[in-house]
């Protein structure tokens, strides 16, 4: 499988030029069109009844206000500003909330408006293929009886939540907006825990790769993971802040306390996943000590044998040398008899073999090899 470009994968939030010297509030869709059209999907429901159908026109939305239903629109694809500014007219948004919606770079906040609450989340998912976390912007707007979300792309994020109230299983039913919110945000949570199993066992992979033949693609991998666990921490550390703000959000009646047990819950989750993916950046960050000590290591047990080669010919150089010099020794008053011996060349040979022996029987004690 080929692995990315560490320099490359790691995606920095990117921003526009568009909207430098426009008025606050002005409707720009900042980010990748990741959807071909605009889907509007509406789901209005009681404990008698569920409506589930596809609008064709953002108007059609109007109809479904002031209900004693609960009421949930979820919007496919952000690439359409017009067609998105006129659903949000519809439940008269502030225009610095539908800025908001359209600037997919937002970091994970809470609004609190006069009649509505606007959330903006962060949900993942990873993809094998790539061994890259993708993420997808969801903003929630909460008013009374019914629920906006919108979404980057179409998908199969709130399928489960959607099937359960079509089947009309668990409580979901019974209770209102607030309830609704709840079950999905707890399915953006339980989609964290999915790619943190999948991340976990690519470290458990790479820790086994490290163990037994660290290579060059090993640190290319450890680079990867570190940078999408840096993703994945900007997207998570500050959901904490989003759901701790539900929780204690007292100047509105769109939380009942009915669901502030089950808030209560999404947040110790929350700090589940926080927790665990602070235990995989703590572990990447040993693994690249562990790869980089094995790298010294291998490189000090190369440099030890070089050492001791180098060690043993340093005599032996020494005895060709002084053998090699080819003195007339007739003329000279200092004899070198080796040189006319006629076992001299043996003699010379010998020498270093012995030199050489006990120069490795030396080491070979001392334990340095």
């Amino acid at each position: 499988m080929n692995i990315p470009n560490p320099t490359s994968a790691f995606r920095l939030p990117k921003t526009s030029s568009q909207k430098a010297g426009l008025p606050p509030g002005t409707p720009v869709h900042i980010g990748e069109q990741k959807a071909t059209e605009v889907t509007v999907t509406l789901v209005d429901y009681d404990q008698e009844h569920c409506e589930i159908t596809t609008l064709a026109h953002p108007d059609a939305c109007a109809l479904y206000q002031n209900k004693a239903t609960v009421t949930w629109v979820n919007v496919d694809g952000l690439h359409q500003v017009d067609l998105i500014e006129k659903i949000c007219q519809c439940f008269k948004l502030h225009p610095l909330t539908i800025e908001d919606i359209l600037n997919t770079t937002q970091r994970p906040k809470l609004d609190l408006f006069d009649d509505y609450l606007f959330l903006v989340i962060k949900t993942q998912s990873y993809n094998a293929a790539t061994r890259l976390i993708d993420t997808e912007q969801i903003s929630f707007v909460m008013g009374q009886g019914f629920l906006v979300t919108f979404q980057e792309r179409a998908g199969d994020t709130f399928e489960a939540v959607r099937n359960r109230i079509q089947s009309n299983r668990g409580r979901i039913r019974k209770l209102g907006m607030d309830y609704l919110a709840y079950s999905l945000l707890d399915t953006v949570i339980d989609n964290y825990f999915t790619v943190l199993e999948q991340l976990g066992e690519e470290i458990e992979g790479l820790e086994e790769e490290l163990i037994a033949s660290p290579a060059q693609q090993t640190l290319r991998k450890i680079h990867l993971l570190k940078r999408e666990m840096i993703l994945l921490r900007k997207s998570v550390w500050p959901l904490r802040e989003v759901i701790n703000g539900l929780m204690r959000e007292e100047e509105t009646t769109l939380i009942s306390e009915t669901v502030h047990p089950f808030l209560k819950d999404l947040y110790d989750h929350t700090i589940q996943v926080i927790d665990t993916v602070e235990t995989y950046r703590d572990i990447l960050a040993g693994m690249l000590d562990i790869y980089l000590s094995s790298i010294s290591n291998r490189m000090n047990e190369i440099m030890k044998v070089l050492t001791i080669f180098a060690a043993i010919f340093i005599p032996l150089t020494f005895i060709a040398g002084l053998y090699g010099m080819n003195f007339n020794t007739a003329a000279s008053p200092w004899n070198m008899p080796e040189l006319n011996w006629v076992f001299g060349y043996p003699f010379a040979l010998g020498l270093m073999a012995c030199t050489a022996a006990s120069m490795l029987y030396y080491f070979k004690r001392k334990k340095w090899f």
